[in-house]
């Protein structure tokens, strides 16, 4: 087998810090975008599922990319992809400001942002990650990761709420544009490729013989079929949970409040799951995560609303916000190997956002067709149901074609 080009090995919290820090930026930029409906709508004058169809686009376009930025990024390293999502991001972000009607803002926040997003955060770091961390403490270091997802969602959401308050929204994305083109210092953390102690040896196995073997493997289309729910969740709360509250009357104030709580809390849920992840099955983490989702979402439509319960329900959430990433991840790493790692989460994420695109666009159009979000809601509980079910009968165990290097 040909030895892949090596860089000099990097220290493994170096590595860590680096992708942490650039998914803090991606991510939370990115989860501040639902706050940008209320003054955009009015200014380019577009409804809500048109705005709702810009991050439908973004997110769907995050997923059908990623498999193929992922397997660049396991044959060239994670530094250059970086690199260029990076600015691609913060292209799609000045674009944006410069929107005037529905299109020019599915092209910028949805075509350029979706396509950015796929460089610069979880799948592409997690693959660096994963080739400097050894097999037993890998779910903790993909945990401490996604836990910079929700720093960033914490310290950038109440920020972006705060700039859009004072300079409005054409400032604020050129603000946000300049976050993300860190990115791109941050990618010198990640680059070059390195066979550490994560490694494992394949006979000869090229990219479309991963694709081939995963593609026989039950269950990893059952984590696909997981990962489609996660990303329903994300996407429906994220976009459109701040105007269902300023809809019930608490002020479109609160949305940033309750985003800013679910990015505090994950960063403790995240780390919590990534560490579970290590001593306990991941798939039965998982099954559990999904059921406790859908007991939430239950608890919050059926209890009286108020700003107390909206924060409530926003800490729970926020605990099981991301915890999916670390664990199904690690169950990709721990089936196939990180040979193909990047390539073979990629697919995985794609369900992801194909779920995302659902939930942040079909919960527009029901809101437009009947004025509510109860549907939307109804959906998102029998969806984590779902998911956790799917997870109990994978099996999760390595295939029998890899040895320890």
């Amino acid at each position: 087998m040909n030895s892949p080009q090596t860089s000099p090995m990097k220290s493994p919290w170096v590595v860590i810090a680096c992708a942490a820090f650039i998914v803090t930026l991606a991510m939370g930029v990115r989860q501040s975008f639902g706050l940008f409906l209320p003054q955009m709508s009015v200014d380019i004058g577009i409804s809500r599922s048109d705005f709702g169809l810009a991050m439908a686009l973004q997110n769907l376009l995050f997923g059908l990319v990623q498999p193929f930025v992922g397997a660049l990024a396991d044959k060239h390293g994670a530094g250059r992809v970086v690199l260029g999502g990076a600015l691609l991001y913060a292209a799609g972000l000045v674009g944006a400001a410069f929107a005037t009607d529905a299109i020019g803002l599915h092209i910028s926040f949805g075509l350029l942002i979706g396509m950015a997003q796929s460089a610069t955060t979880f799948v592409v770091v997690l693959g660096a990650v994963g080739r400097v961390v050894s097999p037993e403490k890998r779910s903790s270091a993909f945990g401490i990761v996604t836990a910079g997802g929700s720093l960033g969602q914490f310290l950038v959401v109440p920020l972006a709420s705060m700039l859009l308050g004072d300079i409005g929204y054409h400032q604020t994305l050129w603000i946000m544009a300049g976050l993300v083109a860190l990115c791109g210092l941050l990618a010198i953390g990640v680059a070059g490729r390195t066979d550490g102690p994560g490694t494992l040896a394949v006979e000869e196995q090229t990219a479309r013989e991963a694709l081939r073997e995963a593609a026989a493997h039950r269950g990893y289309w059952l984590l696909n079929a997981g990962f489609f729910v996660c990303g329903f969740h994300i996407a429906f709360i994220a976009t459109h949970l701040p105007s269902y509250l300023d809809d019930k009357g608490l002020g479109i104030g609160i949305g940033a409040q309750v985003l800013a709580l679910v990015g505090l809390f994950n960063i403790l849920g995240s780390y919590v799951f990534g560490r579970a992840g290590d001593f306990l099955r991941q798939k039965y983490v998982l099954s559990a995560l999904y059921t406790a989702r859908s007991a939430v979402i239950a608890l919050f439509l059926f209890l009286p609303l108020s700003h107390a319960s909206a924060l409530v329900f926003a800490g729970a959430m926020g605990f099981l916000w991301l915890g999916t990433v670390p664990l199904t991840s690690g169950i990709v790493g721990r089936i196939f190997g990180i040979r193909h790692l990047s390539m073979l989460y990629g697919i995985v994420f794609l369900s992801h956002q194909v779920g995302s695109f659902f939930g942040a666009w079909m919960a527009g159009l029901i809101f437009d067709a009947t004025g509510s979000y109860d549907i939307a809601w109804g959906f998102a509980i029998a969806l984590g149901l779902f998911a956790g079910l799917v997870h109990l009968p994978i099996a999760d165990a390595p295939v029998r074609r890899l040895q320890p290097a």
